[in-house]
C-alpha cells in the first residue's frame, strides 16, 4: 500500500510540474447550485438594428449601410487599482483578480493619428525621341497615412529640370511636385472585380515594387520611423537599395564637376580686352557674384516746404548686382499722405538735382551717379533736390563695408523729435470759495466730482495735530502784543489759526481763521508743516505772520520724521497689545491664526501688518517694524510660533518680587528691513506653488479618466518628433483642451516643484504624470 501511495504522489508530482497553476476566470465557471459569482459586463448599451436611411426603414448593418470602423490594438494604460500598497494585488472588487491585457483596441483613427510611413524609390519612364538615353529614372517619395490608408506620391524637384508641373494621374489637377494626390488606392489585383481591396502596409517592402494605376514603383529606402513600425510587427524592413543613376543624371553630374581651363578672373577679362575682345555681356560678371546682395540704409528728410515742420523717414536699397538705387518712404501712423511707398523707382540715381535730358545728348559717366562710396552712416546724400541724412544701416551692409571696402561705419545716430510737451494753463487763483480742493476741481475735470481724500491717511494720523507759535510780521503799533496758535492738522493738511486771550489787551480774542485747507500766499501752494517752522515767513488771507516756536510734541514728531526707523517706547504698544489680544481671544493659539492667514505656522510682515489694522491698532508704518522685530526673537524676518507664544504669554514664575520686563530691542536696521520683505516675498511665492500643485495634483489625482486622454493629446503633440517628450506650452494647451484652464506661471511653477531640475522644452510627461499623483499627499491644504 505504501508503494501505491508513493507512486500516486510522484504521478501528482509530475501532473503538477507539467501544468502550472493558472488564474480562475470567473466568466469560465459553470452555474452551479448555490454558486452564482457576479459577472461584471463589458457593454451595456442596447444595440439598434433598425433605422431610417432616406426615409425608408433599413437595417443597419456593417457593410450593407456603413463602412466597419477599423481598430487597432494599443498598449493599454495600468489601471491605479488593480494595485496596493500592503498586499501584491487589491481584493475591493467581488470577483478574483483577472490579469489584465496588455493593450487594447482603439479605433484606427485615434491610435494612428498622424502616424505616417514613409519611403523612398522611382520609376522609369520611357524616352521615345532621343538618342542619347532610351529611359530616364525619376525619383519619388511615397506617404502612407495609417489613420485612414490613404496614400499620395511626390516628385522631388530637381533644378533646371525642366519639370516644373507635375499632372496628377488621376485626375488633371496641376500641382508642383503631385504625382497622385491623397486618396486610398485600389490594390492592383482587385482593379475591375467587385471585391475592395485596397493597398495597406503589408504591401510595402525595401527592395520590391509597387504598381500604382498602372506605374510601377521600385522602393529603395524607408525612414527610421517606418522600420521601427514594421520591427514591431515583427517584420523588418531590408537595409537601403542604391538608386540607379540613368545616362541624363551622369552628364548632369558631369557638367557640375566638370571645371573651365582657366578661371574666370578679372585680369582675364582684362586682357581679353586690350586685345579687342572681351565678353559681350560686360556686367555679367558682377552679376552672377552679388545677385540678391542688397545694402540697406535709413535715412531721413526734413521737410521744410509743409506748414507743419515733419521729418520724414526713408530706407535706400542699393542692389549691389547693377549699382542701382530704390527709395521707399515709411509713413507713420495717421500721417495724412497717400499710400505710395516708392519714392523713387529703382534705377540708376543721379548725383545733385535733377535735369532733363533728350535722346541726342551724349550719356553720362559712371562718376555722375550715385555709388556705394557715396553712402555712409552720417553723411547726406543729395539728389532730386533734396538733401537725405542717413543715420543707421542694417547688419549686412556693416558687414559688407568691413570686409569688403575695408571701412567701418559709424554708429547709430539718434534723430527722433522728443515729443513736445503740451503746455499746461496756468492754474487760476483760488476764488476763496468752498475749499481749495473743490476749487481745483473745477480746473482739472469738466463735469466736477467730489475730491476723493485718503481714507487711510485720514484713519491713521487722526487726532495729530501739531501747534506753532506767530505774531505779525509788520504789525501795527495797537497789534504788536498779539500772539496767535497755528493748528496743522496732519490728516487733512488744514490749519487753523487761534488767538489766546491776554490782560489789558483790548481785543476780543478767540478764532482768527476758521478750519481749512488754506494757500501759503508766500509759497503759492497749500500749507504743509515744513512752512511752519519757527523763522518762516508765511501769508494766509492777506496777513503776514512770522513763526516764533512751537510745542514740545510737535518738536519730537518732526524729530521723528527726520530719522527713517526711529526708536519707539515698545513696552507700552506691547502691554496694550497683549490686553487687546487677550479681549479678542483668550487662548494665544488662536491669535496666531488670526494673524497666520495663510496658515503656514509663520508670520511675515505684510500680515503682521495687515492684522494690527484689523485691531484698530494706529500705528507708524517704523513701529509696526521695530515692534515686529521684537518679535522676531532668531532676526531671520518672520515670526514663528514658539517666538510669538514667549512674547506674548508671561512667565509663570520670576526670581524677583516684581517682575522685570524683558528688554525690548527697538534698534531696526536696514539690513532688517530687506531681510523680512524678502521673507514676504518667499512666503507669498511659496503659498502660489503650493495653490498651483494642489489644483494639478488635484484633478490628476481625483479624475483618473482625464489621464488617458491626455496621455494622448501629448502623444499627438510629440509624434511629429519620435520622441516622447513635450514642452510647457503644449501641456497647457492639452489641459485647455480638456476643459481645464491653469495659468502659465502656476504651470511652471507645479511643473519645478513635482520635477526640480526640469528643462521646459524637454519633459517627460509619462514620468511627469505619475509624479504629480505621487506626489499629491505631500501638498495638503494647510489647516
Amino acid at each position: 500500500m505504501f508503494k501505491a501511495l508513493s507512486g500516486k504522489l510522484e504521478e501528482y508530482k509530475n501532473h503538477s510540474a507539467r501544468k502550472p497553476f493558472q488564474v480562475l476566470n470567473v466568466g469560465d465557471v459553470p452555474n452551479l447550485p448555490g454558486y452564482n459569482p457576479q459577472v461584471h459586463k463589458q457593454r451595456h448599451h442596447r444595440q439598434q438594428k433598425w433605422s431610417f436611411i432616406n426615409g425608408q426603414r433599413i437595417e443597419v448593418a456593417d457593410g450593407l449601410t456603413h463602412d466597419k470602423p477599423r481598430m487597432a490594438k494599443v498598449p493599454k494604460p495600468r489601471q491605479a487599482w488593480c494595485d496596493g500598497t500592503t498586499i501584491p494585488k487589491s481584493t475591493t472588487r467581488d470577483n478574483f483578480y483577472q490579469p489584465e491585457p496588455l493593450t487594447e483596441e482603439q479605433p484606427a483613427w485615434r491610435a494612428y493619428d498622424r502616424h505616417v510611413l514613409r519611403f523612398w524609390g522611382y520609376f522609369k519612364e520611357a524616352v521615345e525621341e532621343s538618342n542619347l538615353e532610351n529611359e530616364r529614372v525619376r525619383p519619388i517619395v511615397m506617404y502612407y497615412y495609417l489613420e485612414d490608408d490613404t496614400m499620395h506620391i511626390l516628385e522631388p524637384s530637381i533644378e533646371n529640370s525642366g519639370l516644373g508641373t507635375r499632372v496628377d494621374m488621376v485626375k488633371n489637377c496641376g500641382q508642383p511636385g503631385v504625382l497622385l494626390r491623397r486618396h486610398r488606392v485600389l490594390a492592383p489585383d482587385t482593379e475591375g472585380l467587385g471585391e475592395c481591396g485596397y493597398l495597406s502596409p503589408k504591401d510595402f517592402h525595401v527592395g520590391r515594387t509597387v504598381t500604382v494605376y498602372g506605374k510601377t514603383f521600385f522602393l529603395t529606402d524607408c525612414d527610421e520611423f517606418t522600420r521601427s513600425f514594421y520591427g514591431d510587427r515583427g517584420v523588418a524592413q531590408p537595409p537601403p537599395q542604391p538608386l540607379v543613376e540613368d545616362t541624363f543624371l551622369q552628364t548632369r553630374r558631369q557638367a557640375v564637376d566638370t571645371k573651365p581651363r582657366m578661371a574666370r578672373t578679372y585680369e582675364k577679362l582684362y586682357r581679353e580686352t586690350v586685345l579687342g575682345g572681351g565678353h559681350i555681356n560686360k556686367d555679367m560678371q558682377q552679376f552672377l557674384e552679388k545677385d540678391r546682395m542688397v545694402c540697406r540704409f535709413f535715412a531721413v528728410l526734413d521737410d521744410l516746404l509743409t506748414p507743419q515742420y515733419e521729418r520724414r523717414p526713408f530706407t535706400i536699397l542699393y542692389f549691389l548686382c547693377d549699382d542701382t538705387i530704390e527709395i521707399r518712404e515709411h509713413y507713420p501712423l495717421n500721417a495724412g499722405r497717400d499710400n505710395f511707398p516708392v519714392f523713387f523707382r529703382r534705377s540708376k540715381l543721379l548725383k545733385g538735382d535733377t535735369e532733363v535730358r533728350g535722346p541726342l545728348e551724349p550719356p553720362l559717366e559712371n562718376d555722375a551717379y550715385v555709388s556705394l562710396d557715396d553712402l555712409a552712416v552720417g553723411a547726406t546724400l543729395p539728389c532730386l533736390a533734396l538733401n537725405l541724412f542717413l543715420y543707421d544701416a542694417d547688419a549686412f551692409t556693416r558687414a559688407y563695408y568691413a570686409e569688403e571696402i575695408g571701412r567701418d561705419l559709424q554708429e547709430k545716430i539718434d534723430v527722433r523729435i522728443p515729443d513736445p510737451i503740451p503746455p499746461r494753463p496756468p492754474t487760476p487763483p483760488y476764488t476763496g470759495y468752498g475749499n481749495w480742493e473743490d476749487s481745483l476741481a473745477s480746473v482739472t475735470d469738466l463735469m466736477m466730482k467730489v475730491p476723493k481724500k485718503d481714507f487711510h491717511k485720514y484713519m491713521s494720523k487722526d487726532g495729530q495735530v501739531l501747534r506753532f507759535t506767530a505774531q505779525f510780521a509788520d504789525p501795527a503799533p495797537e497789534d504788536v502784543q498779539r500772539r496767535f496758535v497755528f493748528k496743522y492738522f496732519l490728516n487733512e493738511d488744514s490749519i487753523a489759526i487761534h488767538e489766546p486771550p491776554q490782560r489789558n489787551l483790548g481785543i476780543v480774542t478767540g478764532k482768527f481763521l476758521e478750519k481749512g485747507i488754506h494757500l501759503n500766499q508766500q509759497t503759492k501752494a497749500i500749507f504743509r508743516a515744513e512752512d511752519l517752522l519757527p523763522g518762516n515767513m508765511v501769508s494766509v488771507m492777506n496777513h503776514k505772520f512770522i513763526m516764533t516756536d512751537m510745542d514740545d510734541y510737535t518738536r519730537k514728531y518732526l524729530a521723528d520724521q527726520q530719522d527713517a526707523h526711529p526708536t519707539v517706547d515698545l513696552q507700552a504698544i506691547l502691554q496694550k497689545l497683549r490686553e487687546s489680544m487677550r479681549q479678542q481671544f483668550p487662548l494665544v493659539r488662536d491669535i496666531f491664526r488670526k494673524f497666520d492667514r495663510d496658515h503656514n505656522g509663520v508670520m511675515t510682515f505684510e500680515e503682521f501688518d495687515d492684522t494690527l489694522r484689523k485691531f484698530s491698532f494706529r500705528l507708524q508704518e517704523q513701529e509696526v517694524m521695530a515692534l515686529f522685530r521684537h518679535f522676531d526673537k532668531s532676526g531671520n524676518g518672520q515670526v514663528s510660533y514658539n517666538e510669538f507664544c514667549d512674547t506674548v504669554l508671561e512667565k509663570d514664575y520670576s526670581m524677583h518680587v516684581v517682575p522685570r520686563q524683558a528688554p525690548v530691542h527697538s534698534n531696526v536696521t536696514d539690513r532688517y528691513v530687506h531681510n523680512a520683505a524678502q521673507k514676504t516675498r518667499e512666503r507669498g511665492e511659496q503659498e502660489r506653488c503650493r495653490k498651483a500643485v494642489q489644483a494639478i495634483g488635484q484633478l490628476l489625482y481625483q479624475k483618473t479618466h482625464i489621464i488617458p486622454r491626455l496621455r494622448s493629446i501629448l502623444y499627438r503633440a510629440c509624434a511629429a518628433r519620435d520622441e516622447q517628450l513635450v514642452t510647457a506650452s503644449e501641456i497647457r494647451s492639452a489641459l485647455l483642451m480638456l476643459g481645464h484652464a491653469f495659468d502659465e506661471e502656476d504651470l511652471i511653477r507645479a511643473l519645478t516643484f513635482v520635477m526640480p531640475g526640469l528643462d521646459l522644452e524637454r519633459i517627460p510627461y509619462n514620468d511627469l504624470l505619475s509624479a504629480f499623483q505621487a506626489s499629491y499627499q505631500d501638498c495638503g491644504a494647510p489647516r
